[in-house]
């Protein structure tokens, strides 16, 4: 089976895709398929996505080549923000089976399969379509390796540490604010500092750091899973990190950075999985309340509980198996046909 991962990412626009892409592509991995990623990007992709084959160049202004690469593909997965619904029409047609990852109902798509792993992915009224598939909620979430399976998360009767992890750019310069905030606030606590790839206040963060404070520069799967493990609460922006800290049970405060964010956020403190203070620019002092609620041992065991019981459905059954059952029967049928028969 040939399979496309096309996506984009890099330190000017973030590595989210990317990340949740070598997730789809490990599933794949380990079942015997090895997919070829194609980047929009810079020299970090391949720090990210480590042995996959690539090629890493502007494919939205480079359509012909990217077209020549794929043409005649049985799937071509694309995850991406920058493209139109143009590029997804001209994929659509030389591929025989398109697949879209999608967070929030962003285009209307054409023909295909449309995933959305995120936890209100059902609420989003997508249009009922014949020549669509659906793969909706969190039983399509891609996560990493590293994280299919996990001990047990010990929680502690004193919240001794916290973890700060605003994605791997740190857009809104988050993090220096909230480190500085914490070794003022809570001086006592050891303090995991996130720094990703494309974080351009390095320095900045480094001004506040005390000797409770430990800077964990580009860490990969293992490294973030093992300081979740370790961390009794964090502090996260509202991406894919939320997924993963929820599949270790950490009680997370959340905040807000991104438009794209706002959904997937607030249906996470709607179940009550997350402690949300709101968009990046509130004061700090929401964050502290939250610390507050937070210290409790009951709450914490009580939030960790519930968030293992209601992400324990992504590893019930890898996501990747279900996808490859859906991609072959698709595959079966005529690649220009409708859905309807599914």
């Amino acid at each position: 089976m040939k399979i496309y991962i096309i996506t984009e990412g890099g330190s000017d626009i973030g590595f989210g895709h990317l990340t949740r892409m070598y997730a789809v592509y490990q599933g794949f991995k380990v079942r015997g398929i090895t997919p070829k990623f194609i980047v929009n990007g810079d020299d970090f992709v391949e720090d990210i996505i480590k042995e996959a084959e690539c090629e890493i160049f502007d494919w939205i202004d480079n359509k012909a080549r990217l077209f020549d690469l794929i043409k005649g593909a049985d799937i071509a997965i694309i995850d991406s923000y920058l493209a139109d619904k143009s590029l997804y029409e001209e994929i659509s047609n030389i591929v025989k089976l398109p697949v879209y990852y999608d967070d929030n109902n962003r285009l209307e798509y054409p023909r295909g399969v449309v995933i959305n792993g995120n936890i209100h992915a059902k609420d989003l009224n997508y249009p009922e379509r014949g020549d669509i598939v659906y793969l909706l909620g969190m039983e399509y979430l891609p996560l990493r390796m590293e994280f299919w399976d996990l001990p047990e998360k010990e929680i502690r009767v004193n919240m001794e540490s916290i973890m700060i992890t605003f994605g791997g750019d740190d857009v809104k310069n988050m993090t220096p604010k909230v480190l500085n905030f914490l070794v003022e606030e809570y001086p006592d606590l050891k303090k995991y500092v996130i720094i990703g790839r494309g974080f351009r206040n390095i320095d900045e963060i480094e001004k506040y750091v005390d000797n409770k404070t430990f800077l964990v520069y580009h860490p990969d799967g293992k490294k973030i899973r093992d300081i979740m493990l370790d961390s009794d609460i964090a502090i996260s922006a509202g991406g894919q990190t939320l997924y993963e800290l929820a599949r270790v049970g950490v009680p997370t405060i959340a905040v807000i950075v991104a438009e794209n964010q706002i959904g997937n956020v607030k249906k996470f403190e709607e179940l009550g999985l997350v402690e949300n203070v709101g968009w990046w620019n509130e004061p700090l002092s929401n964050i502290k309340s939250k610390i507050l609620k937070l210290s409790s041992y009951k709450n914490r065991k009580e939030k960790s509980d519930l968030l293992r019981e209601r992400i324990s459905m992504i590893s019930e059954e890898l996501f990747s198996e279900k996808l490859l059952k859906k991609f072959n029967s698709l595959l079966n049928l005529d690649p220009l046909s409708n859905f309807r028969k599914i």
